[in-house]
């Protein structure tokens, strides 16, 4: 095999297609989690013994260099969108970033890649994108070389945004949205996991790649590319700003009052803030241009896992091709 790799963050959802991407090229991959009997699904990217999930908290030293120990390469995924109990922006994303980054220095890992987000500005309005920022300087700091991908909005079978508003079509007959003419560049999660293999295995420069799918749209016309492929029709209502901001601030004050029984999960006003700002590569970076890769479009991925919210599901070509007979 080609060496050994930690992947920190390497069960969530893009850090799991990375270390796929890994075992296949050969790698051993050490997955360096906070439970790691719920990262178990991993092991089956490799042959046995091959991808192994070991336990590591990255608010301490010790266990991030635990889990660094004897890796010939590093790559640091971990990121959060709610603030949860110890689990704050500063503390994971800006220390917690830096503090990977520094042990592997000290343990003299080759190869180290960070996984940042488009939008990361340490003048943003956003604690999430300020924190973002400082973890990029951090990573710097320590590790000069060190390649380091910003993604748009990620998509793909586990993601977190076309999954969550399809589920919310299913049953409500409207689809608030928050910023319905910010724009994004959503790309797929194999996408950003290949650009994270030809950084680690290929002859790669250094230094910051903004990556971002092929086509460029608004909020609403996502969701309404997404009801397309879930064969729904529903009416898509703009939330303005200043009634999201008070909506997340009653959220947010939920969660501090519940003391731990409460997650915001639904929206917290830093993601509005967060949605005030277009989500697409900036002109004049480097990005899947100078990896050699070509991104993938929506419509080629979004079918083979949003059929599960269609009316019929996976029995609606059936359905509509009946309708046809019968005419």
């Amino acid at each position: 095999m080609s060496g050994l790799i930690t992947i920190y963050g390497g069960s969530g959802f893009v850090g799991r297609y990375i270390a796929r991407r890994m075992a296949r090229a050969g790698w051993r991959v050490r997955v360096a989690v906070r439970r790691p009997n719920e990262a178990l699904f991993v092991r089956p990217y490799g042959v046995v013994g091959q991808v192994e999930p070991v336990f590591c908290n990255i608010r301490d030293d010790d266990t991030v260099r635990a889990a660094m120990r004897g890796a010939d390469a590093a790559v640091n995924c971990v990121g959060i969108l709610v603030e949860e109990g110890k689990n704050r922006f500063g503390l994971v994303q800006a220390h917690g970033a830096a503090r990977v980054a520094r042990i592997a220095a000290e343990e003299g890992v080759g190869r180290f890649l960070h996984l940042s987000a488009i939008g990361a500005d340490p003048r943003s309005a956003s604690h999430y994108a300020r924190t973002k920022a400082a973890g990029e300087e951090g990573v710097l700091s320590h590790r000069p070389q060190a390649v380091i991908l910003r993604p748009s909005v990620v998509f793909g079978p586990e993601d977190q945004f076309f999954n969550r508003f399809a589920a919310m079509a299913r049953f409500s007959p409207v689809l608030p949205v928050v910023g319905a003419q910010t724009r994004f560049q959503p790309v797929y999660v194999d996408d950003v996991a290949a650009a994270a293999e030809r950084a680690l295995l290929g002859p790669v420069a250094p230094g910051i790649y903004e990556l971002g799918g092929p086509e460029v749209e608004t909020f609403r016309a996502l969701m309404q590319r997404m009801l397309r492929h879930i064969h729904r029709r529903r009416l898509i209502v703009n939330v303005p700003f200043w009634a999201a901001a008070a909506l997340g601030t009653g959220f947010d004050l939920a969660q501090a009052l519940s003391l731990g029984l409460f997650t915001n999960r639904i929206l917290t006003r830093d993601q509005v803030r967060n949605l005030a700002r277009d989500n697409v590569v900036s002109p004049g970076l480097r990005g899947f241009a100078d990896l050699g890769i070509e991104p993938v479009p929506m419509d080629a991925v979004l079918p083979g896992y949003l059929w599960r919210f269609r009316p019929a599901g996976q029995f609606e070509a059936i359905k509509d091709s009946a309708r046809n007979l019968r005419k």
